[in-house]
């Protein structure tokens, strides 16, 4: 029994053992089976995700076969465009070239403009100090006289009026007083003019820079009142002087000549009644192109004059040359009747040749045969007379007031005789 009982024992044990290794195993199985599906599901997934790798780097390499024949065709027609462009490339490249000469040119003008434009700002630096020195020596009354003076000689030279023939400077009236220049008119009127006008007030208001200093209008506005009260006083010393008086064919008239067109301008601007103030004081304000304008004028006018002296005098010529066509006349008359005559006295002779000498030749002839009977027509003793006549003059113009009387027909006989 016990062997029996431990055979049992040993039966059971080993099948315990048997069943427990098979149980182990069952479940390494199990586990093994696990693993090898995790296994075979991650193994397909990265069949999966290589075959979608596979995929893209297909379509990658069909995308690059693609891009490649592209660029292949692209690299063809490329070198198509480059044979085709290779007279532009060269033209270009002449292009370049002229530009760098251009680019040279430009950095070398470039230089002698930067050269010229310091010079110009020299040159502007020199004018600007001029024109200080021309300011301040216009506001000196003398100088500024000098100067009117000066543009008013230009201005009637300009007209082509000469000096001391159309015009006199500076002459002293029988009153004493001397204005700056005297014109002389046709029919041996003249003109005073005078060219000293005050300009202190309206150079100080060219000073005035209205866009740097807006704000000092109001002071350049008064200034240039200033310059047109100033010219209106000017006007009135000059109608107190009547040059007109002393002037010896002198208009009742004055010429107040202002050496340029913007003094008169900006007083008649800030004074519109100027104009007719002067004009009421018998002065003629007159800016350059106003007295160019007055003295053309006055050329004319004395062209005028003179060809109508020059009509008459040509008219006086004329009644002489007609008076001295008379005396012509009746010299010719003369000279008609003198070859009249001679005409008649030719023919006498002819007749006389004919009817009284001839015959008596011929009868000579006739005592000696031995000539012949033509000898003497022969010997050129055969003259015709003379028909043509003088012609008579018919023109009135030629006919002598006391034509020569003619000779009578009683001592043309005598004379033939």
């Amino acid at each position: 029994m016990d062997a029996f009982a431990w055979v049992v024992s040993t039966l059971t044990l080993l099948l315990g053992l048997v069943i427990g290794a098979a149980g182990l195993w069952l479940l390494g199985l199990r586990d093994r089976f696990a693993v090898l599906t995790e296994q075979n599901q991650r193994a397909t997934h990265e069949l999966a995700v290589a075959q979608s790798s596979l995929a893209t780097a297909r379509g990658q390499v069909e995308s690059l076969q693609s891009r490649a024949d592209a660029d292949r065709a692209r690299d063809g027609a490329d070198r198509q465009v480059l044979q085709v462009l290779a007279p532009v490339a060269e033209k270009l490249h002449q292009v370049q070239q002229q530009v760098t000469v251009l680019e040279r040119d430009r950095v070398e003008q470039y230089g002698q403009l930067s050269q010229q434009l310091s010079m110009a700002a020299e040159q502007d630096a020199a004018i600007l100090r001029t024109t200080s020195s021309l300011a301040g020596a216009l506001r000196n009354t003398s100088a500024r006289g000098t100067w009117g003076e000066v543009q008013l000689r230009r201005v009637v030279e300009a007209a082509g009026m000469l000096s001391r023939v159309d015009f006199n400077e500076q002459v002293t009236t029988s009153a004493g007083k001397r204005p700056d220049m005297v014109i002389t008119l046709p029919g041996g009127k003249s003109v005073a003019v005078d060219s000293k006008v005050p300009l202190n007030s309206y150079l100080l208001a060219q000073e005035i820079d209205l866009l740097a200093e807006p704000a000092r209008e109001t002071e350049r506005r008064s200034l240039l009142e200033a310059h047109a009260k100033a010219l209106r006083s000017h006007v009135d010393d000059l109608a107190s002087k009547s040059y007109w008086e002393s002037i010896p064919g002198s208009p009742e008239l004055v010429v107040c000549f202002l050496p340029a067109e913007s003094f008169l301008a900006a007083a008649v601007t800030s004074d519109p009644g100027l104009l007719d103030h002067a004009f009421s004081r018998n002065v003629a304000l007159a800016a350059p192109a106003t007295l160019l304008s007055i003295l053309k004028g006055l050329s004319f006018a004395w062209r005028q004059e003179l060809l109508t002296e020059n009509a008459r005098a040509l008219f006086d010529e004329s009644q002489e040359l007609y008076a001295r066509l008379g005396t012509l006349g009746s010299h010719v008359t003369k000279l008609g009747s003198s070859l009249k005559s001679s005409v008649e006295k030719y023919n006498s002779f002819v007749g006389t040749l004919e009817a009284r000498v001839l015959p008596s030749v011929r009868r000579i002839q006739d005592l000696n045969p031995g000539h012949g009977t033509n000898a003497v027509d022969k010997a050129g003793l055969s003259v015709a007379p003379l028909e043509a006549t003088p012609r008579v003059l018919s023109a009135s113009e030629l006919l002598s007031a006391d034509p020569l009387p003619e000779r009578g027909s009683d001592e043309q006989n005598s004379e033939s005789a």
